[in-house]
């Protein structure tokens, strides 16, 4: 696990280049303590920088950046491959001869024979940049649900491309300008959409696509993607096929030269990861868990109690108040993009760095693909009774256009948003999981971009591949927006920030493959019934708990400890805030503004 970065087909010059590329290079320093690397070709033409975090192959051998033997390749590598000893072993039956045990070798290898296919034999989470100097081209590559992350910006000829939006800014190769477009979004969303990112010209590469630099130009190509279908099987079947699926995706998972932990909680998708890693882990599992006083909050008591009941060495952070108030500094100085969530896997990660932990699991990604959500039944509904007034549309945009603009209530003007619109499901999910409508939207962005007097606050578009039902349909949505925009990316970040590999069994390619042909009505029944029939080792306790995630006491904390850190915000907004949440996403990109020196007309300054 690593932090990569790069520039090529610059004409600054190899001295000048180095340093830029020292500057990105420790701008992602937290990302990989263990070892760090530069390689600036004689001219500068090409710039490869790594700090690397070593899981597998700890010795000097995982080095990065990594040459060819040849010379003529050169890999800069964020991630892991689960199956390299597979790949590795079939490589050498072709007589190809590995100098390390690494596998970031692996995948230079399988590039070398194979060239950009390889990376669909490749089973992990990974984002890679390999030059070729024989081709004179640059190939990038990310893995198929985006759990590591890679950003790219084209200035003139020249591609500049890092694991983090503030290493493409340190560069001072990109303008350090807002994208009114990616503000839009994560006004709407709580976190910017993909491929944009809030600065205007970087984009993040979409997951499941390469990309190769050649002559001045990027060209992308899409290699995977995801698509729910319905096999004629059973409940029976369908939950051995699960079995099968989770069972191998934990076994690869826990793949490692370091011990692994996990982070667990009262909720039924870590406490299945729980249950399954200790049949094939070897050594004693540790978990990690925050609880509060909070009783509406606190997990703490469960997830002891499944620990004992599995027998790991369990660790519990009690968490006040008082404590996250004191690492919010910390908290936003080791934030990229900002979102309204990850300060909870900021703090649960600090708590297992200082445990010495290196690698654990998480079971995010359970609620998108088993129907955790409450959007897995409210967008259907909302979506069916719309269409069936759709025939008096005049009457139906009239009483949204009232709701959006007269209601006191936030969840009202939402749906008032959604009457107004087509009757589509991500119309829908729009009104259900946005932050703020389209109409406070384009106030709020006339408030920090007084130049765009012009924009527009007609609702956004989003094409959904064909699914066979509207759940697989919301199943599609948040799994591809909500997953991977903001909770895999804070994830990331926030693991990151802490020397901290985190992995995500459930985000897995094979195992979704699998599972992606089970009918809506078995996978996405309500209650998790067939992950439960799955892992009919999750206790009682944890099968009979009342659905709630993981979330932190922030209303009260911001109504009280915290509130004069918020007053400023709530005070200079445009709009009635009225939810932590939406306090909280001002509050998060005031300070990202403020930390990357982008200058706005709206920002809010201490008094």
């Amino acid at each position: 696990m690593c932090g990569i970065a790069g520039i090529v087909g610059s004409n600054l010059g190899a001295e000048e280049i180095s340093r830029r590329m020292e500057r990105m290079r420790d701008c992602l320093r937290h990302r990989g303590p263990d070892d760090r690397g530069i390689f600036v070709r004689k001219d500068g033409v090409v710039a490869l920088a790594n700090t690397r975090l070593a899981i597998i192959d700890l010795s000097a051998a995982g080095h990065q950046p990594m040459s060819s033997g040849d010379g003529r390749l050169r890999i800069v590598f964020n991630g892991e491959i689960y199956n390299f000893a597979q790949l590795r072993a079939e490589l050498e039956e072709q007589s190809e001869v590995f100098v390390s045990s690494s596998d970031t070798e692996v995948v230079l290898k399988m590039y070398q024979r194979y060239g950009p296919d390889c990376v669909r034999e490749l089973e992990g989470m990974f984002a890679l940049a390999i030059w070729d100097e024989r081709l004179q081209s640059c190939f990038l590559a990310r893995g198929p649900l985006g759990v590591k992350p890679l950003y790219y910006s084209e200035q003139d000829e020249t591609l500049v491309f890092a694991s983090e939006v503030r290493a493409l800014l340190s560069s001072d190769l990109v303008p350090r300008t807002l994208s009114s477009r990616a503000l839009n979004g994560y006004f709407l969303f709580g976190a910017v959409p993909e491929p944009d990112t809030l600065i205007e010209d970087v984009f993040a590469l979409p997951p499941g696509h390469h990309a190769t630099w050649s002559k001045g130009r990027l060209r992308l190509t899409r290699y995977w993607s995801l698509n729910f279908d319905s096999d004629p099987v059973t409940e029976a079947e369908s939950a051995a096929i699960l079995r099968d699926a989770l069972t191998d995706s934990v076994s690869r998972h826990l793949v490692s030269d370091v011990p692994v932990g996990i982070f667990l909680s009262g909720g039924i998708d870590s406490t299945a990861l729980v249950a399954l890693a200790s049949q094939s882990q070897k050594s004693s599992l540790r978990t990690f868990c925050i609880s509060f006083d909070d009783p509406a909050f606190d997990e703490g008591k469960i997830a002891a109690r499944t620990a004992a009941h599995f027998g790991t060495e369990h660790f519990d952070w009690r968490l006040d108040s008082t404590m996250a108030k004191s690492l919010l500094n910390e908290f936003l100085l080791r934030s990229d993009q900002p979102s309204i969530d990850g300060f909870n896997t900021f703090c649960v990660a600090r708590h297992a760095h200082e445990h010495e932990t290196k690698v654990v699991l998480a079971g995010l990604g359970g609620d998108e693909l088993f129907g955790g959500y409450p959007s897995f039944k409210t967008v259907p509904r909302m979506v069916r009774i719309s269409r069936t007034f759709n025939f008096i549309e005049p009457v139906r945009r009239g009483l949204g256009s009232f709701l959006e603009r007269s209601s006191p209530s936030l969840r009202e003007r939402r749906l008032g948003r959604f009457l107004q619109g087509r009757p589509t499901t991500f119309c829908a999910y729009q009104g259900m999981r946005g932050i703020f409508t389209p109409r406070e939207s384009s106030a709020l962005i006339r408030h920090y971009l007084r130049d765009q007097t012009s924009w527009s606050d007609e609702p956004e578009d989003f094409h959904i591949p064909f699914q066979p039902t509207l759940e697989d349909e919301v199943s599609y949505l948040e799994v591809m927006r909500y997953m991977r925009n903001q909770l895999l990316r804070d994830t990331d970040v926030m693991s990151m920030a802490w020397g901290l590999e985190l992995r995500v069994p459930f985000v897995d390619a094979k195992l979704i493959s699998s599972i992606s042909r089970l009918p809506a009505r078995i996978r996405l029944a309500p209650g998790k019934q067939l992950l439960l029939s799955a892992v009919p080792e999750i206790p009682e306790w944890v099968r009979n708990r009342p659905k709630r995630g993981f979330t932190f006491p922030f209303r009260s904390w911001i109504a009280g400890e915290w509130r004069p850190v918020f007053e400023r915000i709530e005070a200079q907004s445009p709009i009635r805030l009225q939810s932590w949440y939406r306090r909280w996403c001002l509050f998060a990109l005031e300070s990202f503004i403020e930390r990357n020196q982008i200058q706005v007309d709206g920002l809010a300054r201490p008094a």
